[in-house]
């Protein structure tokens, strides 16, 4: 090394000894010490050469620009890194494995649409790709379609989703919390289940977590869903999807007449107006039991006059059946 410094011109030795040795004086000594701590900053020898030899020069631009440098290693490193760490936890038995992971792993991150879709519906198969790496492609995933098709291949991977997924509806972004929710929503066990009720009885919860929850339990027949979907129903918000929710958890006698009373309360509130009074009485539809059915009553000779039409046609069609 001192040899090829000397080449460059970056040191040069006081002299020689009789036998031909090289002999460096105590300033040789430290500019070589200077050589190799510039080095270790990641500077070229050429930069170095620069740096000690040019009065003019200056470091800031050269150290920014090595701090750039060194932020792309480390991430282009992680990623590698993470790739790495999901091929070891697919358990390859053989090479083909291998490369059918990192196949699916670049299908997951492809620019096109349609090449993510196709990895995501080829994920559960022989050699499935880490759940780590469905979770994180399902969160960054703005595609409708492929982003169906990633929860659908995270609720046939087993038990680990819940837990990676809930992480993300701690995100300060909104959509990933929104994704996460989703998500979660379509797998059917017991963990992914908990992550709903806390997320709909969490005073933290942002509206949107908390209705995609809520109509996730309600279809589970989750009774402490009823609230929030009436409000959703008031709110015009998926009230189609919640007042189906109500019916689900309405088809059990227990539940039926609570359902039921929290819609009439609900159209007795001054502050509900016209349009909300039109829904909730087209929620009472499909809610069975007497309480339903005499609020139906009551409602036909309301004073809005397309609430009581929509009762009147509703209770003909309750007696039909």
């Amino acid at each position: 090394m001192l040899r090829h410094y000397e080449s460059l011109g970056l040191v040069r030795p006081t002299g020689r000894t009789g036998s031909g040795y090289r002999e460096y004086s105590g300033e040789d000594i430290r500019r070589i010490f200077h050589i190799e701590s510039l080095r270790s900053l990641g500077l070229s020898l050429r930069d170095v050469g620069r740096a000690l030899d040019d009065p003019g020069f200056a470091p800031a631009e050269l150290v920014d620009d090595l701090i750039r440098q060194t932020r792309d290693r480390i991430a282009a490193e992680t990623e590698l890194l993470t790739r790495l760490c999901r091929i070891g936890a697919a358990e390859p038995a053989g090479w083909e494995d291998v490369l059918q992971v990192v196949t699916l792993l670049q299908g997951l991150g492809s620019k096109n649409a349609a090449a993510r879709q196709r990895a995501a519906l080829s994920a559960v198969e022989a050699v499935p790709v880490p759940v780590e790496a469905l979770v994180e492609a399902v969160l960054s995933e703005r595609d409708p379609n492929v982003a169906g098709a990633l929860r659908w291949a995270l609720a046939q991977s087993g038990e680990d989703g819940p837990a990676l997924l809930a992480k993300g509806l701690g995100s300060p972004a909104a959509e990933v919390r929104k994704r996460a929710v989703q998500s979660i929503a379509e797998i059917p066990n017991g963990e992914a289940t908990a992550l709903l009720h806390d997320a709909l009885t969490n005073p933290d919860t942002d509206i949107v977590v908390r209705r995609y929850a809520a109509l996730a339990l309600g279809a589970r027949g989750a009774a402490d869903a009823v609230p929030t979907l009436i409000d959703m129903i008031v709110e015009e918000s998926n009230d189609v999807d919640a007042a189906d929710a109500l019916s689900t958890l309405a088809s059990d006698p227990a539940w039926e007449d609570r359902i039921a009373a929290g819609l009439v309360d609900r159209l007795a509130h001054d502050t509900t107006g016209p349009p909300a009074r039109r829904r909730l009485t087209q929620a009472l539809a499909d809610i069975p039991g007497g309480l339903a059915s005499r609020a139906l009553a009551d409602l036909s000779h309301d004073e809005d006059r397309a609430v009581a039409l929509t009762a009147t046609y509703i209770l003909k069609l309750r007696h039909a059946q």
